[in-house]
């Protein structure tokens, strides 16, 4: 049986400490059939050199240099230069299971899906949250050997496996609404005609959430959906990233206000929206699954709480 072409997508910023490992387990798929668009966003460190020594080992990748312009524009090129019948996503900072673009593929080509969601792992890197951080400088502080920790793993999935089509999975969604699990790309696969089809691009109107927004665009014009019961995809945590640096209760708040037009705009769409309004509102208030469950994040969330209960619609 031929393999349809997938073409996977990867943005990269300044990603040399971790990009070997990420390119390494795309090329390393049991599941051959791949293209890998490599987009250098004007990184300032080793990034491009580490590129092209893997684009000259192996033809399947498309690399492209270009002047930093963000994460969204990066992706709407690499979604103009990809040519496969499916398209996948990953992140410079992650890695992924060599079996699994070939399970994505197999459930989408089974049940003749539009997209197939999985569940995922998140990797915690020992010395990455602030209780870790606090501990080891202490034992800096006292002269104490530090014993070398393995990275906390944790899997999240919150759909059951199982074919699903547009109204069931969409009411699904309601149950986790501001979930990794659902708004993030690197999790699914996507049949890149109806991308192309209908236009749907990221937007950079947000400084981030844009994964949730694309997803909700994509719902619009999928009919079958596919979830499976194998995670295959590792989503490590970056201490310094967007997510974990710049949270504060004005950029949350703002955020929320602009992702809930757009989930009112799908749910109103689908006829749904007096269906989900409760649940709808329990976004506003959600969090994802976060390594920061306690101390300064619990505060910043606990205001914008606050916010959203005196505030009306």
């Amino acid at each position: 049986m031929d393999q349809p072409l997938v073409s996977i997508i990867l943005p990269v910023y300044n990603a040399q400490n971790h990009l070997a490992r990420c390119i390494g387990s795309i090329l390393n798929q049991t599941y051959k059939n791949i293209e890998l668009i490599i987009l250098n966003d004007g990184s300032k460190d080793h990034s491009l050199p580490v590129c092209e020594e893997f684009r000259a080992r192996d033809s399947r990748i498309v690399l492209v240099d270009k002047e930093n312009s963000g994460v969204s524009d990066t992706r709407n090129l690499g979604l103009k230069l990809a040519g496969g019948e499916y398209v996948q996503f990953v992140d410079s900072d992650d890695y992924i299971d060599p079996d699994f673009t070939r399970h994505l593929v197999e459930a989408a080509e089974a049940h003749h899906a539009d997209l197939v969601i999985a569940p995922y792992k998140m990797v915690i890197p020992a010395g990455a949250t602030k209780p870790e951080q606090v501990l080891e400088k202490l034992e800096d502080n006292l002269g104490v050997m530090s014993v070398a920790r393995p990275p906390e793993v944790r899997e999240y999935g919150f759909l059951p496996a199982g074919v699903y089509d547009k109204d069931t999975f969409a009411l699904r969604l309601m149950d986790k609404p501001a979930s990794y699990f659902y708004s993030v790309l690197w999790n699914k696969l996507y049949r890149r005609i109806l991308l192309t089809g209908n236009d749907i691009q990221f937007t950079s109107e947000l400084k981030w959430a844009e994964d949730l927004v694309f997803n909700m665009q994509y719902i619009q014009y999928a009919e079958t959906f596919v979830s499976i019961d194998k995670a295959g995809y590792y989503y490590v945590q970056n201490p310094q990233s967007i997510c974990h640096t710049q949270i504060n209760p004005a950029s949350i708040v703002q955020n929320k206000i602009q992702t809930f037009r757009y989930y009112k705009d799908l749910y109103t769409r689908l006829g749904m929206y007096e269906e989900v309004r409760p649940q709808l509102y329990k976004f506003l208030v959600d969090i994802a699954e976060s390594t920061y469950p306690s101390g300064p994040f619990k505060k910043i969330i606990e205001e914008a709480k606050e916010y959203w209960k005196n505030r009306k619609e």
